[in-house]
């Protein structure tokens, strides 16, 4: 079946109490200096405060290893942030794998994981490369409310719906409504048919209010959002992948990184997991510091001494 992948913004993949919960430090900058200078890598960040913690973490693994690093956190959304990676601002930031390459190339059809692993080394650009993909990721997970999902145990997954959806309220954000990674797949390729869509937010307290008051039933969410389990919500499968792959994968200029800094960045990809970006990202919404969440995190994974 083709699948129309439209543009994302992963900006929009943690929000809510997430982006209202990013504590510690500077949210535009953490340190002085530019990528202008060949010893030091810069890296940096969206405005959420994932892709913070994200790069706060690669930061402090690299000068655990005796690596020189800048930070420059909270750059802005993706379009702002893919050109400051261009025009050399900054040499490195984390990203997620499938709306990465959606905004590399919008007409790909691409959704097998290793596919796009694959087509995001050809079209990465030049003097830039992705480092090793995490298994870790946030994508978009439709997620049902609590009371939903206890009348209804044996919905496991979103094409389990079938037959239940036109009696269902469906909350999302207002792209929802058009955009095929949205109403229109879940139409196309689940044959689901809600009985109404409620314009709220991705993700966001808009969209979990409605959750746990019951104003709708099911609703977009992501999946290292710790909301869903802090509030008993049930994420399904998306088993006939109409939501794009969100793997965490560093993106990096090639001139800026050493072989060190490869197996250093390497080893931390390889010991994320979704599980514990949702627990990291849930002590960012409680107020923690970036920094300390960071360094209790390489510590417990024997990343930095």
């Amino acid at each position: 079946m083709f699948k129309k992948v439209m543009t994302t913004v992963v900006a929009a993949a943690v929000t809510g109490s997430l982006l209202a919960g990013c504590g510690g430090g500077d949210p535009t900058s953490s340190d002085t200096g530019s990528s202008g200078d060949s010893s030091t890598l810069t890296i940096g960040s969206a405005d959420f405060s994932e892709s913070q913690l994200l790069t706060t973490i690669y930061s402090h693994a690299l000068r655990d290893a005796g690596i020189n690093v800048t930070e420059k956190l909270g750059i802005g959304s993706r379009e702002i942030y893919l050109e400051a990676l261009k025009d050399g601002s900054i040499d490195m930031l984390p990203e997620y794998s499938g709306t990465y390459l959606s905004a590399l190339d919008p007409d790909t059809t691409e959704t097998d994981p290793a596919k796009i692993t694959a087509e995001l080394k050809e079209k990465v650009g030049d003097g830039l490369e992705i480092l090793d993909v995490s298994e870790a990721e946030n994508k978009d997970v439709v997620t049902l409310s609590s009371d939903f999902a206890r009348e209804h145990p044996e919905v496991d997954k979103v094409s389990d719906l079938q037959g239940l959806a036109g009696d269902m309220t469906l909350a999302g954000p207002s792209e929802w409504k058009e955009r095929y990674m949205g109403v229109a797949g879940l139409k196309e390729v689940y044959g689901l048919d809600f009985k109404s869509f409620k314009v709220l937010d991705a993700g966001g307290p808009l969209t979990l209010a409605s959750l746990k008051s019951g104003q709708a039933q099911a609703g977009d969410m992501f999946s290292s959002d710790p909301a869903i389990e802090d509030n008993d919500l049930k994420p399904l499968e998306d088993d006939k992948n109409l939501f794009l792959p969100a793997q965490i994968v560093p993106v990096v200029r090639s001139s800026k990184i050493t072989d060190q800094g490869r197996e250093v960045i390497n080893k931390v990809q390889a010991a994320l997991t979704t599980e514990g970006l949702t627990d990291m990202n849930r002590k960012i919404a409680d107020g923690g510091d970036l920094g300390q969440i960071a360094d209790e995190w390489l510590k417990a994974e024997g990343l930095a001494s």
